[in-house]
């Protein structure tokens, strides 16, 4: 059967003549062969993350992220199409590794700084929480389209 994905879609092939898996728009899919669609639209995550300084002093950080596979980069989106294609696009489960990713990284972060440098330097605040929730990503075949935190507001 000859299959074509969408223009936001791609195919991941498994089976008879195929090492690991193929990705692609559109094939000829064989019988003895699985072709399942996976859709690489990027999803809004909107998270509250309640962090500390290196003062212990709480604060809250609003943060929307739009992430979605990483589609320029064949080997992210085959990463990505092994570990989470299988699961729905509004999984929770999805939801739930963002959400670890993005909490522990800014945790982390964050407990390094005085609220003094957290609220002085928000913006290099705000690249490297960035920056680090980036790299965690990347072993997933994710990439953070948008990134934008709200005011961060002391608790």
């Amino acid at each position: 059967m000859y299959r074509v994905a969408r223009a936001s879609e791609f195919l991941v092939i498994t089976g008879i003549g195929i090492n690991e898996l193929k990705i692609t728009k559109k094939a000829l899919v064989w019988p003895l062969q699985k072709c399942r669609v996976i859709d690489v639209t990027p999803m809004n995550y909107t998270f509250e993350v309640n962090a500390m300084s290196a003062e212990k002093l709480p604060f809250l950080l609003p943060a929307v992220f739009t992430i979605g596979p990483c589609v320029d980069d064949r080997e992210k989106l085959i990463k990505y199409a092994k570990l989470l294609s299988h699961h729905a696009r509004d999984s929770h489960d999805v939801k739930d590794l963002v959400q670890g990713v993005i909490e522990g990284e800014t945790r982390v972060l964050a407990a390094s700084m005085t609220m003094e440098e957290i609220f002085k330097g928000t913006k290099d605040f705000k690249k490297e929480v960035f920056d680090k929730v980036q790299l965690e990503l990347n072993q997933f075949g994710l990439l953070i389209y948008n990134a934008n935190i709200k005011q961060l507001v002391n608790v």
